[in-house]
């Protein structure tokens, strides 16, 4: 806990608030329009709106990995497990106040199931994260959002157009497949779930040119330069 509070300051400085504000804000624009242009709203169009909030939101959190001093900090003794989980916690209220005001901004008698939407909303938004964080696992890469930015926002928009009727997941709310449906986003939010936290050590990687040597007194196995 005092390695927590100590970080918590450094953390929310180091953060780049700015991509996943304008996700957010982007989010919270498209339904302000939609409700001061449409006076009837109807709740497919509402479910879709707030689809695409999500997705603005979720595409500005696969920034949050972005880190410039990350091989600086790799060396620190305080893992990087538990320098995401303090980002985690400054992101996460905020977040959960921005769905809230999404929520809000759909009239009442529009609105889709709230606990469904939240939580498609929960599985866009880890699974966001994890690619991010699978990108600082598997490169080199001090700030890969924009490449995984566009890389889910380009999956986004093609799995509708690709995926099969009996794994749809974009379904329209008192559709015969919306239980199944968010059946699958339950599984999609667990599998971003274990994904992210495969990703969450620092990457081992041996640097070019390194060296394997063996200890004088040749007891040891051989030690290894990283």
């Amino acid at each position: 806990m005092r390695a927590i509070r100590q970080l918590l300051l450094p953390a929310a400085r180091a953060l780049p608030w700015r991509a996943p504000a304008a996700g957010a804000g982007l989010g919270l624009l498209i339904l302000a329009v939609a409700r001061l242009v449409d006076s009837d709203p109807a709740p497919w169009p509402a479910a879709v709106l707030l689809r695409c909030a999500i997705l603005a939101d979720a595409v500005g959190l696969a920034f949050l990995m972005d880190d410039p001093a990350r091989h600086t900090t790799a060396t620190v003794p305080t893992r990087r497990a538990l320098r995401t989980a303090v980002r985690l916690a400054l992101v996460t209220p905020v977040t959960a106040l921005w769905w809230t005001a999404a929520l809000l901004l759909v009239p009442s008698q529009a609105r889709p199931p709230a606990g469904a939407l939240t939580l498609e909303a929960a599985a866009a938004c880890v699974l966001a994260l994890a690619a991010g964080a699978a990108a600082v696992r598997l490169t080199d890469a001090l700030a890969p959002g924009p490449s995984v930015a566009a890389a889910f926002l380009f999956t986004a928009v093609v799995a509708p157009l690709l995926l099969p009727d009996r794994w749809a997941l974009f379904v329209a709310p008192g559709d015969a497949r919306w239980e199944a449906a968010h059946q699958r986003w339950a599984g999609v939010l667990v599998g971003a779930v274990l994904l992210w936290g495969m990703c969450l050590p620092e990457p081992v990687r041996r640097r070019p040119g390194a060296l394997r040597v063996r200890s004088p007194s040749g007891t040891s196995d051989p030690s290894r330069t990283w």
